[in-house]
């Protein structure tokens, strides 16, 4: 095995070569679905571009658990490549795969079942309903395949290989748009067109990635072949699920405001959910970077180099201070050709001007979830996730609370208001308990008694 840089290199470096690929997989990620909706407000309407939207925070959900999930298993995966004990290691594997694989079809049984309901409790505009439904539904019938290349992309970080899911990642965004322009403009499929091109393009490239991963491990050799166990899963839930409720506490704060919004009008709704979708943009080099430390921690760990730890997480400061400036000014001179180029020509003035707002204040706090994923993503590695998880559910709480108490009543921008208050107390919460060092004693995995 020569993919132990990690705990090698000096640790800015490590970290910056490590956390690209995963920036640039995440940002083609995030890529081809803005394109979903630019192709949609554009050829298709503002309408059709709302309904999309308002069924995002709900996919977005399901993303989260996906990749929340896959992070939270390969920190266990992490920790045993750190210490050469390859044989829980791929039996820690197995065990995520078969796990998430069955907790994909029973999702999606379950969006399928339950699609109207819930858009109707998100206070869903009538006129965007159906249209909103209708992409939903075909979504769910494509969650296996997104849980399946999100798991196995976290395996492939969790190895030192961050390259090879950006590779498949790479192919499926450039798919995707082709299926999107030629499904929506030239088969007038409209939003159902989008729906099917992300599920095409997604299975195929969750196919190719299984196949791939199965060929990197078999050069593995160990004794052992057993496939799943109890223990492991026991272990890696005690990451995974906090994990799971990390990623998703973004998610599900958007699917809870959405109701919020979705009150002003469709209107609004459209220029919120363009807004929305640079957001997602905006964030992912934070997002990756915590994710990078986190499997940096977890190797790290294993291998008994906490002190690299502490340097890893400096470096990673320094990475979010980078991308903040940089996106700060790009969001702050370009915000309306940006939105502009979602609603198309026929974009009114209200979805304008709502998206455009929504930017120019957010540009200036995009740091904040950077420094709060970088020691989120520390915590979660070494397997600290009892304060973790606190914060993030203080998050969640404060931007649900302010935004459907104060937006009501002093109107939409309510809404954003409350977001980078959110992330500075998650933020204060997790680094305080970084500061007492409990997380370089704890050790979360439990092993089987031997006589």
């Amino acid at each position: 095995m020569n993919n132990d840089y990690l705990v090698e290199k000096e640790p800015l470096k490590a970290l910056i070569v490590f956390s690209i690929p995963i920036v640039i997989g995440s940002l083609f990620q995030q890529f081809y679905t803005m394109v979903d909706s630019a192709i949609v407000g554009r050829f298709v309407g503002e309408r059709a571009l709302a309904a999309v939207g308002a069924s995002y925070s709900l996919t977005n959900i399901f993303v989260c658990i996906a990749i929340g999930g896959g992070i939270g298993a390969s920190v266990l995966v992490g920790r045993y490549f750190g210490a050469k004990d390859y044989e829980k290691m791929k039996l820690s594997i197995f065990t995520a795969l078969i796990s998430f694989f069955i907790i994909s079809i029973v999702l999606s049984g379950f969006g399928l079942l339950f699609s109207r309901n819930i858009m109707i409790l998100m206070n869903t505009p009538s006129d965007v309903l159906d249209m909103s439904i209708k992409y939903l539904n075909i979504y769910f019938f494509g969650l296996p395949f997104l849980f399946m290349y999100n798991v196995l992309s976290s395996m492939f970080n969790a190895l030192g290989k961050s390259r090879i899911p950006l590779y498949f990642l790479i192919f499926s965004s450039v798919f995707n748009i082709a299926l999107d322009i030629f499904m929506v403009k030239q088969l007038n499929m409209g939003v159902s067109g989008v729906a099917w091109a992300t599920l095409i393009a997604q299975g195929i490239s969750a196919i190719l990635t299984f196949i791939c991963f199965m060929k990197e491990i078999k050069y593995i050799k160990t004794k052992h072949t057993s496939i799943f166990s109890k223990l492991e899963l026991s272990n890696m839930s005690k990451i995974a699920i906090p994990s799971i409720l990390q990623q998703s506490t973004v998610s599900i704060g958007m699917m809870l405001v959405q109701s919020v919004v979705n009150s002003f009008g469709s209107q609004v709704l459209a220029g919120f959910s363009a807004a929305m979708r640079i957001e997602s943009l905006c964030i992912v080099p934070m997002i990756s970077i915590g994710n990078a430390l986190s499997s940096y921690t977890a190797q790290n760990i294993g291998a008994d180099r906490p002190d690299r730890v502490v340097k890893g997480y400096h470096a990673s400061n320094i990475m979010v201070i980078f991308c903040a400036i940089i996106i700060c000014i790009i969001v702050e001179l370009f915000s309306n050709p940006i939105i502009s180029f979602f609603l198309g020509n026929e974009g009114t003035s209200i979805a304008l001007k709502t998206g455009q707002d929504y930017l120019n204040f957010m540009g200036w706090f995009f740091c904040l979830i950077g420094f709060k994923m970088a020691v989120d993503g520390l915590l979660r590695g070494s397997g600290d996730m009892k304060m973790f998880t606190i914060a993030n559910f203080v998050n969640l709480f404060i931007r649900v609370f302010l935004s459907m108490t104060l937006a009501p009543k002093f109107g939409v921008a309510m809404v954003w208001f409350a977001v980078p208050i959110g992330w500075f107390a998650n933020w204060v919460i997790s680094f305080t308990q970084y500061q007492t060092g409990k997380w370089e004693q704890l050790n979360f995995i439990s092993y089987e008694m031997k006589n």
